[in-house]
């Protein structure tokens, strides 16, 4: 088995259930950090962010509509998620270009 620790960095959009990351085929992966920053520096900004489980074909919300006041930061997963191979993690903010993600994910296959 390969352990691949992996980071990412996504400016997210208006645009609802936008994907940010696809576990991929016989991998599964572990969101070890996941952290939404408010780059405004005026306004709050709410952020969504769902996990499609592709076996159950089930969307969850593990944040709806929280928001990230201005200058600031949350932690939307609060421990560690695990994906299955083909589950996405989908973002979005309620203002284009003023929330940045950025992840942490072990990816083991």
């Amino acid at each position: 088995m390969a352990n691949t620790f992996k980071g990412y960095s996504i400016d997210l959009t208006a645009t609802a259930d936008t994907t940010v990351y696809t576990c991929p085929a016989a991998t599964v992966a572990i969101v070890v950090h996941c952290q939404v920053a408010n780059v405004d520096g005026t306004n709050a900004a709410d952020v969504n962010v769902d996990l499609v489980d592709s076996s159950a074909t089930t969307t969850a919300a593990i944040v709806s509509t929280v928001s990230v006041p201005a200058d600031s930061a949350i932690n939307p997963v609060g421990g560690k998620l695990v994906l299955e191979a083909g589950d996405t993690l989908n973002a979005w903010g309620s203002d284009a270009d003023d929330l940045e993600m950025t992840l942490g994910i072990l990816e083991i296959s």
